[in-house]
């Protein structure tokens, strides 16, 4: 099968809005994490969130909204989308041009694009509201575009004139990184050249509160202290939003135009767990499963691996059913490094997978390992987990990264630094 790269990434992130803001951030161990004015009142236990900086949403009208300077947007552009899609635009931006890609490459029918994006459900419940209160006739004339989780790629499919196959996937906190997965498959299958691989989520109350329904959310009020997983003390996630994207490519096509090259996608498994809507199996093993069948794909050995880039949301029963997954694969190998970068830029939902995969793209052509930031007090039930708390001199060569969702959905990607042949 044809080889798959990463030749383009572009960051709209907790920890910065592009690749030398993130690379910064993640070397100097700077936290995006911070008191987060929308959840201001005191009926609102939950206190921190990844904010997005540089972004303004004050009001449902386009016309309201901010954002950073050098970015063109029409007015017909920017009144269809969502604060995701923003993100995304942004984000895909900055893609395109790390990749080098002429916009003959961008729009072409061998390059297509995988979103994943829960939607947004400021927009739906503005829309809606409108709807109930004011009646139909007063319903926005894009609420039917901006009210779906599709609002993502139906925005970036039109705002860049994509042409080959588009797609949206949904499978919770793993939608990008299947987003990823099934990119490498359709240019290992010959069905497409190039890829855009888009993970976005919206940062804003209606995003991030309804998962304290289910005590999912960290009650931490100050910053410097959460999430912390593998922690002993973690009590829940910090959600965040924005937007990562990857251009996903063929080998022999990138090299034929000199493109620079991030990392080779090795291979990818998944697995479900069959256990719980919510909760994850605590025996691992369906993140086990997907774990050895990204190591299948790739034709690897759990020795190979040098640094896992963990799913770990610092929920109390999610990380220590990692730990059993991560228990299981590495017992008769070398231990790789092991941390949550969800640390540093909060757990961004749908936008986690890709968001992470870019992370290790930085990580493998840079030559560092991330911190898994916040740790005081490592639980014991994670203590033979070679996670890393503090900067190393280890540079990885191969790497996973995993991402779980609702309903015990489980991804694991496995790339490799580029070297050249």
């Amino acid at each position: 099968m044809k080889r798959v790269v990463i030749t383009g990434l572009g960051f709209i992130t907790s920890i910065g809005n592009s690749r030398p803001e993130v690379l910064r951030s993640l070397k100097e161990c700077r936290s995006g994490i911070e008191l987060f004015s929308e959840f201001a009142g005191n009926d609102i236990p939950i206190k921190l969130a990844g904010t997005v900086k540089g972004f303004t949403f004050p009001t449902a009208r386009f016309d309201d909204w901010t954002y950073p300077a050098g970015y063109q947007i029409s007015r017909d552009q920017l009144r269809a989308m969502t604060p995701n899609a923003l993100y995304a635009f942004c984000a895909m931006d900055q893609a395109i041009r790390e990749a080098k890609l002429s916009p003959e490459l961008v729009s072409h029918p061998r390059t297509g694009l995988l979103c994943a994006s829960g939607g947004s459900m400021w927009l739906a419940y503005e829309n809606l509201h409108t709807i109930v209160t004011q009646g139909v006739r007063r319903c926005p004339p894009m609420a039917v575009v901006n009210s779906i989780p599709g609002s993502l790629y139906i925005n970036l499919v039109a705002g860049f004139k994509i042409k080959g196959g588009s797609l949206g996937c949904s499978s919770a906190c793993s939608s990008s990184a299947h987003a990823l997965g099934l990119a490498a498959d359709m240019i290992r299958l010959h069905r497409q050249e190039m890829m855009f691989v888009v993970g976005a989520e919206d940062c804003n109350r209606f995003n991030i509160l309804p998962f304290a329904g289910i005590r999912a959310l960290s009650l931490q009020t100050d910053p410097a202290k959460a999430p912390c997983a593998f922690d002993v003390k973690r009590d829940g996630f910090v959600g965040t939003g924005g937007a990562a994207v990857l251009v996903v490519e063929e080998l022999e096509h990138a090299l034929r135009r000199g493109a620079p090259i991030c990392a080779e996608v090795l291979g990818w498994g998944q697995a479900s767990d069959g256990y719980n809507v919510v909760i994850p199996d605590p025996t691992g093993d369906g993140l086990r499963r997907a774990m050895e069948d990204a190591l299948l794909d790739s034709k690897l050995q759990p020795g190979d691996i040098d640094y896992v880039n963990a799913h770990a949301t610092s929920t109390i029963a999610g990380d220590i059913s990692e730990c059993q997954a991560l228990r299981q694969i590495f017992h008769n190998s070398k231990r790789p490094w092991v941390s949550s970068t969800k640390s540093l830029t909060g757990h961004g939902l749908s936008l986690a997978g890709a968001m992470e995969s870019a992370i290790c793209c930085l990580a493998l052509q840079e030559g560092f390992t991330p911190v898994s930031a916040n740790i005081t007090e490592l639980d014991p039930a994670c203590a033979d987990i070679a996670i890393v708390t503090k900067p190393i001199p280890d540079a990885p060569r191969i790497a996973l990264t995993n991402s779980s969702g609702f309903g015990g959905t489980n991804v694991c990607v496995a790339m490799k630094k580029w070297e050249g042949s």
